[in-house]
């Protein structure tokens, strides 16, 4: 009788608590969708002259937090963003780079905050002339720059300041890379805004019989995460009197096509202060090696593993705080990869380990070559002799600093980065050879 007596009462405090649950949880839910649906709060009128990345934070606050953060100096064990003097790490550099501004400053580079105060006290500008072309990558907001230095025009802009002394063209800008470089601001769409790339992926695609290719228009959104990266982490030289940011993609994206480019256009940076040779600098071609990956092949795109996605609440965003995936691998490779994050970072190490020690091989072998032409010279040996040593030390420099210049010590392409170590050491040996014998 007392257990049908409290039953109904028990009931219903039951059904009204579950009642009370399930709607605020539905609520919860409806809050959500709706938070997720509401991106961003529209404080600040975004336009494309908008370059000051504080004014897009007013509207997306977490990223610019995250973009904020891109001044930690973080090391990882063969890189990160610490501004360390890779020529006192490695003196054999300055050799290396003998007669050129690199062998006075080769800092290893911060992020994105300091994009272009790294390139104002950089001893490679201070202490030699460099033009105006230098800016594309390093200021914000260049495509505005270059549109009123062409009168509406962006290319005949984009080659009016390359051809600018630096000193100029560095009083139009007045921020490092920005928010509008890699955003449309009225639809907020990833988009290329660097001519050279422009240019370069066209050529790229020509060569793969893909005609007037347009990568604002053609790019998928996954391919679109890569480009806007590789509008600067690439290969490039300064084409002609007019100094013209060029990436020579027009055979391909390998280190030989590259050369192959370069040797038809009768192209070198300088000549080596040692031996003579007609060498070239690598910049950092961290496109063109990602292109040889196993990520790349599988659709991974830069930004899946330097700026991963992460959730703020309801809202997915991609972490604008650009680093090594090794700081971050939980968030960075895990998603993919089902591994303890002490295994993923062992086999990543153990890639840049086996990297280090090819390098430093092919260090070694190109400084015994040089050793070698020089010791020929002493001997009397004229250019003709030397002809040979000297064509296979611009072979064995090229591929070297190629692996050097690119900032993932092998990562991005392991068998790759060792075919083009091994191919430097071959070249650097047979150029010894050929010096020893005088040919």
């Amino acid at each position: 009788m007392g257990r049908t007596k409290w039953a109904y009462p028990a009931t219903v405090v039951v059904v009204a608590g579950a009642t009370f649950l399930i709607t605020q949880l539905l609520f919860s839910v409806r809050e959500r969708k709706e938070e997720g649906r509401r991106q961003y709060f529209k404080l600040a009128e975004l336009t494309e002259e908008t370059t000051d990345p504080l004014v897009w934070g007013k509207n997306f606050p977490s990223q610019y937090d995250g973009y904020k953060r891109t001044v930690d100096t973080e090391r990882t064990r063969h890189g990160g963003s610490e501004a360390f003097q890779k020529l006192e790490e490695d003196p054999r550099w300055r050799r290396i780079f003998a007669g050129y501004a690199f062998s006075s400053d080769y800092r290893e580079e911060r992020g994105h905050a300091y994009s272009l105060l790294d390139q104002d006290e950089t001893a490679r500008v201070k202490l030699f002339k460099q033009p105006g072309a230098c800016l594309q990558c390093h200021a914000g907001n260049m495509r505005e720059v270059y549109r009123k230095a062409g009168n509406g025009d962006i290319q005949s802009g984009f080659e009016a300041v390359c051809r600018m002394e630096l000193k100029e063209a560095r009083k139009l800008v007045s921020h490092p890379v920005t928010c509008v470089d890699c955003h449309a601001p009225d639809s907020l769409q990833l988009r290329v805004s660097r001519p050279g790339f422009i240019n370069g992926i066209r050529a790229y695609k020509a060569s793969q019989g893909i005609a007037d290719y347009d990568a604002n228009v053609h790019a998928t959104r996954q391919e679109m995460r890569s480009f806007v990266c590789g509008q600067c982490h690439v290969e490039y030289y300064f084409r002609g009197e007019n100094k013209v940011v060029t990436y020579p993609w027009s055979k391909g994206l390998k280190v030989e096509q590259i050369e192959s480019y370069y040797d038809e256009e009768g192209w070198k940076d300088w000549t080596h202060q040692e031996t003579g040779a007609p060498v070239l600098k690598a910049q950092h071609p961290e496109f063109e090696m990602w292109n040889q990956g196993i990520h790349s092949r599988s659709g991974v795109a830069c930004a899946d593993c330097h700026m991963p996605y992460k959730r703020e609440g309801a809202i997915k965003i991609s972490d604008h705080h650009v680093r090594s995936p090794l700081l971050n691998i939980a968030r960075a490779c895990q998603q993919c990869h089902n591994y303890p994050e002490r295994e993923l970072l062992a086999r990543a190490e153990a890639i840049q380990d086996r990297t280090k020690l090819l390098m430093t091989r092919a260090e070694e072998a190109i400084i015994e070559m040089m050793d070698a032409v020089v010791a020929a010279r002493q001997r009397g040996a004229d250019e003709n002799s030397l002809h040979a040593a000297l064509n296979l030390h611009r072979k064995a420099q090229w591929r070297l600093d190629y692996v050097a210049a690119e900032n993932s010590m092998g990562f991005h392409a392991p068998q790759e980065a060792a075919r083009i170590l091994g191919e430097a050491i071959d070249y650097a040996r047979q150029g010894q050879i050929a010096a020893l014998r005088g040919k």
